[in-house]
């Protein structure tokens, strides 16, 4: 994977100061947060002055430190959870939090050469776009997620609000500064929205954790003892393909060997539906939360093989970042989702064994689960 010391748009003689937004940062669970802060981190080692702006579930806190050639300065936030059970909930966190991170990044903001921002929380970008002739330097969005798209690709009938919000969302995405895509599949949709190609950098995310041989591999949990084990962890949202996973999973126990066992280390709706569906059809399964980044590497490790999911109508619009641990982990991968995504073109070649089936094609994962059981067998 490339060196997130690479990754930087910013020149450190030109664009000293650099202001990096995002949501929640660790040790509370989010991918984005996570990649922030190793960006923020890596920013710094290069020279750069950053400050980066974050959500935490703890004390708010504001703290200064030299790194490498340059300095960063974390301010977290104080936040609640997303209520994710009330979409007019989901609506005022989401307008409170986006003014609370803009008032506590104002100043730096105003001061800096060059500004990252992201998808998350969504909707920033209305805020600091129009917003631009009070900043200084650049501004350069880093689409983790494409929002309202999401929200419309998970509703079952159109929305003319949604899509009234979208045609807003992007006369503002016109007048960013540079864009930075997690995949070509996102750099497609980009493209399609009418942003022109030189304004687009694809910039991957690479995996969190490292692998090293002597790190300790976590204990598979001890009700799936005997089973081979499929791992989906991280978050399993409404981006998340569920029906055929629960439909292929029950047909290999109840007319294939049953020899998978599935852990799920996830948060999400997703991951609620799915324990929920299998408990109630009494299969085997274990469910735990995520672990904290320092202990992802050993759980990574651990199972046979590792689950990405990922809905058709999500394509280009959500990139699993989970994919790329997943494959330094050098296990396995059963994909459920499209060969447009970039998921499968990451995957595709992936030495220690790869199995894409398309969404709803809940036989063919029963296959998958029992061909992985066969390959677990023969390597004893």
């Amino acid at each position: 994977m490339t060196d997130l010391l690479d990754l930087s748009p910013f020149d450190p003689a030109k664009e000293r100061r650099i202001v990096v937004i995002a949501d929640w940062l660790p040790p509370d669970f989010g991918a984005v947060g996570q990649y922030m802060q190793m960006r923020a981190q890596a920013l710094a080692e290069l020279g750069h002055v950053v400050t980066l702006v974050g959500l935490t579930s703890g004390a708010a806190t504001k703290v200064h430190r030299e790194i490498g050639m340059g300095s960063l300065t974390e301010i977290r936030l104080s936040t609640r959870p997303v209520p994710r059970h009330s979409l007019l909930g989901r609506m005022l966190w989401t307008i409170f939090t986006n003014l609370r991170l803009l008032i506590a990044a104002f100043g730096p903001l105003r001061a800096a050469h060059g500004i990252l921002f992201t998808g998350s929380p969504p909707f920033l970008i209305h805020l600091l776009a129009p917003l631009k002739p009070l900043w200084r330097g650049r501004l350069v969005y880093r689409i983790t997620d494409f929002h309202p798209e999401c929200l419309i690709a998970a509703r079952d009938r159109p929305s003319r609000p949604l899509n009234l919000l979208l045609g807003l969302t992007n006369f503002w995405r016109r007048r960013v500064d540079a864009f930075e895509v997690l995949g070509e599949d996102q750099r497609r949709r980009l493209e399609a929205t009418g942003i022109a190609a030189e304004r687009i950098a694809l910039v991957r995310d690479g995996s969190p954790v490292g692998f090293a041989c002597d790190d300790p591999v976590e204990p598979l949990p001890p009700d799936l003892a005997g089973k081979c084990v499929l791992l989906y962890s991280g978050n399993y949202g409404v981006a998340h393909e569920v029906d055929t996973v629960v439909r292929g999973y029950e047909l290999h126990h109840r007319e294939g060997s049953g020899r998978v066992g599935l852990w799920l280390s996830a948060t999400g709706a997703g991951a609620d539906e799915i324990a929920g569906r299998l408990r109630s059809a009494g299969l085997p399964f274990h469910r735990s939360a995520p672990v904290p980044l320092e202990k992802l590497a050993g759980v990574l490790r651990a199972p046979a093989a590792h689950l990405v999911t990922l809905r058709d109508s999500f394509v280009g619009y959500v990139m699993p970042s989970k994919i790329y641990a997943c494959l330094e982990s050098r296990k396995p991968i059963i994909f459920v989702g499209s060969a447009d995504s970039d998921v499968h073109l990451l995957a595709k070649s992936d030495p220690a064994g790869y199995w894409r089936l398309e969404c709803g094609d809940f036989r063919g994962f029963a296959a998958a689960l029992e061909d992985l059981a066969d390959r677990v067998a023969h390597a004893v």
